[in-house]
């Protein structure tokens, strides 16, 4: 099994070493533009393998060569926010930094399936579907595994309880209309609305929309990396393990809940071959008009990424 990790940054770094000390990997390579710094990562992970006691070669490179054949490419290449800024205020550097790169992972691994984690998350899913030509479920982006986290962390703190024992979920954009599912909460198999007033639920479900700009304003500089690479790298494990495990994606709808022709936030069972199923749950019909919308806005911001292809 070989992955890429495309970004030597904060977060690409973090997401190779998570990826390398879970073991099932056979190789990494990650690469940047900056002539040494993968290079430097990689030579220390390699030294960190006696300790943490994991076989997984980490290859730092700034050429594409290095990636061929790979299975599975994990795009986090971009610019971070900065406080004030949205996550579509990076839509167009970003959407050309990702074109690019999406051409050359694809020239020289035609089979891998893709990962996307740079913002504008949902139009730089659509962008690199468009640019690299692949099936859809072959192309997957990053974001409800992250704010599914934020919102059971917020949760767990709220009611003092362990975030292992909230289930949470959260679909639609990565960004304002994202949907956080108060419906599908639970903590410790008590529905959230039996623990919670209809108030705190409102203030958890903004907190939860609000967690990266949160972040971003208290860092000054750079944006969250330790929760986000979690997230992309437990993706990449359920493909690389073939898992079959339902999570929370940025993945081609059509047709499930109404909603058709956008990459957009919802559940997934995650294999070998991508994105395997879309699944639609019982939400409520509030829930469910609040993704439809999403849906609507982001399809519209999607075909604007259009002239970067």
């Amino acid at each position: 099994m070989k992955i890429t990790v495309v970004g030597a940054g904060f977060y690409g770094s973090t997401t190779v070493q998570r990826i390398a000390e879970a073991n099932y990997a056979d190789e990494v390579v990650m690469v940047d533009i900056l002539e040494g710094k993968p290079q430097g990562l990689a030579l220390d992970m390699m030294q960190a393998r006696s300790i943490e006691d994991f076989d997984t070669r980490v290859v730092g490179s700034n050429s594409y060569e290095e990636t061929a054949n790979s299975d599975i490419c994990v795009i986090t290449a971009g610019l971070p926010r900065k406080p004030g800024m949205s996550r579509m205020d990076l839509l167009e550097v970003n959407a050309k930094i990702v074109s690019e790169v999406t051409r050359s992972l694809v020239e020289v691994s035609p089979n891998s399936i893709l990962v996307i984690v740079s913002n504008p998350l949902d139009e730089m899913t659509a962008l690199a579907a468009k640019v690299s030509g692949f099936a859809p479920e072959r192309v997957m982006g990053q974001a409800g595994m992250l704010d599914t986290a934020r919102f059971k962390h917020f949760v767990a703190e709220k009611v003092g309880a362990r975030p292992q024992d909230v289930v949470a979920l959260t679909l639609g954009s990565h960004g304002e209309t994202m949907v956080p599912v108060p419906s599908q909460v639970t903590v410790q198999g008590k529905a959230l609305s039996d623990v919670l007033t209809a108030g705190d639920i409102e203030e958890l479900v903004q907190k939860t929309r609000d967690g990266g700009a949160e972040i971003v304003g208290l860092l000054k500089t750079g944006s969250a990396y330790y929760a986000p690479s979690s997230a992309a790298a437990h993706m990449v494990k359920a493909i690389a393990t073939d898992s079959k495990e339902q999570m929370p994606v940025c993945a081609m709808v059509n047709g499930e809940y109404g909603i058709n022709d956008v990459y957009l936030g919802v559940p997934a069972i995650i294999g070998a071959k991508g994105v395997e199923k879309v699944v639609e749950l019982d939400i409520t019909d509030e829930e469910k008009n609040e993704l439809v919308q999403a849906g609507d806005t982001v399809r519209a911001k999607q075909a604007d990424v259009e002239q970067f292809i």
